[in-house]
């Protein structure tokens, strides 16, 4: 449903929607750093319920605040959607170390909040982690994170009382969308993007949620090349999803 009340449906097993007079074409700067344009194809809608998200992200769209989108770049081609099947993931070695060393983290699920301390929290990540991006903590949550198309909730790590990292998500009871993972930059060496899918992954698991979706995968980009160490995984190549040992 969009945001003035119209309906629209999904065609059966295919997932293809006739959503498409919804979408526009947006170019912006290509939020990945690459010398290259980008252009978002994306929806602003109202709420959407889970068999209709469930379609999208089935398709390969992503969610940014209340719109969905997918990547329609002239020139590239190197956003590819990753997911995997929870029933099917086995932990490598070094994930299985990674597990190890935050034996100490305790994992809580919260309404999302744009609480002072997640705001702190976020704010240290994106001055660390993205000096030149001029972004701050409360657009983020105001412009990203918060929406009322799907059902959004966060997961506060913890080590005793101090937040260590936030895992941003929407799920269903038959997938999870992970949007957003900040940590604080202190605690890098815990490894805490691995550790939050890893965590992610026992949660869909454990609640035999069916897909875990990642987001996008770019080849030899450093900051993503830890997603492909979890495998088996899927990538959406050519118009399908196609698992990767």
């Amino acid at each position: 449903m969009d945001e003035n009340g119209n309906s629209f449906s999904t065609d059966g097993e295919s997932g293809k929607s006739n959503a498409g007079h919804y979408f526009v074409d947006v170019a912006a700067r290509c939020p990945y750093g690459l010398d290259q344009k980008a252009v978002y194809h994306q929806g602003i809608f109202g709420w959407l319920d889970d068999a209709i998200m469930g379609k999208f992200l089935a398709q390969g769209y992503r969610r940014n605040g209340n719109s969905m989108y997918t990547m329609h770049c002239p020139e590239c081609s190197l956003c590819v959607p990753i997911r995997l099947r929870p029933e099917k993931f086995r932990p490598n070695r070094n994930q299985r170390r990674v597990l190890k060393k935050n034996r100490d983290v305790t994992a809580g699920i919260a309404p999302l909040t744009m609480s002072r301390e997640n705001l702190n929290l976020l704010e240290s990540f994106l001055t660390t982690r993205f000096p030149e991006s001029n972004n701050h903590a409360e657009g983020y949550y105001t412009g990203f994170f918060i929406t009322t198309i799907a059902r959004c909730f966060e997961i506060r790590y913890r080590v005793d009382d101090q937040l260590v990292g936030v895992a941003v998500v929407d799920a269903s009871f038959g997938w999870l969308n992970a949007v957003y993972f900040y940590f604080d930059p202190q605690q890098s060496w815990r490894s805490l993007g691995t550790y939050n899918i890893l965590y992610l992954n026992n949660f869909c698991k454990n609640q035999k949620i069916d897909y875990l979706y990642l987001g996008y995968w770019i080849k030899d980009l450093p900051g993503m090349d830890y997603k492909k160490r979890f495998r088996p995984h899927e990538l959406f190549v050519d118009g399908e999803w196609q698992e990767q040992q």
